[in-house]
């Protein structure tokens, strides 16, 4: 018989490693499966500066291996391995991946978000050959050439900023003339001589032969009239959609997010914590905070021994 682990943390990022942390220091057995996307989100971010305890800031892939190297220390096992299938009707619950199947005395759900996309047929042709959700993981490829970024808050700020790095124009386009940004990431935007900012623009077409993108066809939202812009990169910072695909049959959500009382679901033993439930804040510390409350619940739980009950 399989053995049943204490605690399984579905994703990764500062909710999964947070609440693995705790867990296993708590001398639970923990699992964490990291996902397609180990480390979560921030594994695609530059310089994290507004994460408690790193005065000079700390790149968000080292902040994420020193979590994970921290759940080991604790006796956390980490596996590189992608949930397909949860069975939450029977106790213990199933917990399916692409290579292994674990049985669970509860759950924590920090399965994150996903970068949400335009939708456009031609947005489709030009993925990976031009287009990007993650300037920190393809700004490289765009050295020396022309690139834009789409989206109106902090996380396209910081990615225009890092793309100055190697692109020698940055044209950031938003649908309107407000901005989600903070003000002080703006500034730094506005201020820099290798950023060009386009308002009441959305794009209305990716251009290019085939093989790679060279322009965009903006639309004006205010006349409607559209404009060629010359770019051989494109990068998407236009939010993200919460990943609840493999828990949908259980649980409401709200807007695609979760729906938690705290970090609690209405199924005993299984939790949410992060971006998956976190519509407001979207957070790394707050990520954290989530998967530590998640973790402790958890704890509770497997202490009231309900978790022992067994299905028919």
């Amino acid at each position: 018989m399989t053995e049943e682990i204490d605690m399984i943390v579905i994703g990764s990022g500062p909710a999964g490693f947070s609440a693995a942390i705790y867990g296993a220091r708590a001398d639970h057995s923990v699992l964490i499966l990291e996902g397609p996307m180990p480390g979560g989100q921030l594994t695609t971010t530059t310089k994290v500066e507004n994460y408690a305890g790193f005065p000079e800031g700390i790149l968000g892939p080292v902040l994420m291996n020193n979590m994970r190297e921290q759940t080991k220390r604790f006796g956390g096992v980490s596996k590189f391995e992608t949930v397909t299938k949860v069975n939450l009707k029977a106790k213990p619950f199933t917990v399916t991946t692409d290579s292994e199947t674990y049985l669970a005395k509860t759950i924590i759900l920090a399965t994150g978000a996903r970068a949400r996309q335009l939708d456009l047929p031609s947005e489709k042709e030009y993925w990976g050959k031009g287009i990007s959700a993650c300037a920190t993981c393809d700004g490289f490829f765009f050295k020396d050439k022309e690139v834009a970024i789409v989206g109106g808050g902090d996380v396209a700020m910081e990615e225009a900023i890092f793309l100055t790095k190697f692109a020698t124009k940055v044209t950031l386009i938003n649908r309107s003339e407000n901005f989600r940004a903070s003000p002080i990431m703006l500034e730094r935007v506005k201020a820099h001589p290798k950023i060009d900012i386009l308002t009441n623009k959305v794009i209305d077409e990716f251009v290019g032969d085939g093989k790679a993108l060279s322009s965009l066809r903006l639309k004006d939202t205010k006349t409607n009239e559209t404009t060629e812009l010359n770019v051989q990169g494109t990068f998407l910072a236009i939010g993200h959609i919460p990943n609840t695909e493999i828990v949908q049959e259980y649980f409401e959500t709200d807007h695609g997010y979760l729906v938690t009382d705290n970090t609690k679901l209405p199924i005993k033993g299984v939790y949410a914590a992060g971006d998956v439930q976190d519509k407001v804040y979207r957070q790394a510390i707050t990520s954290a905070g989530s998967g530590c409350m998640a973790a402790l619940e958890a704890q509770r739980h497997l202490e009231t021994k309900e978790h022992e009950e067994r299905s028919e």
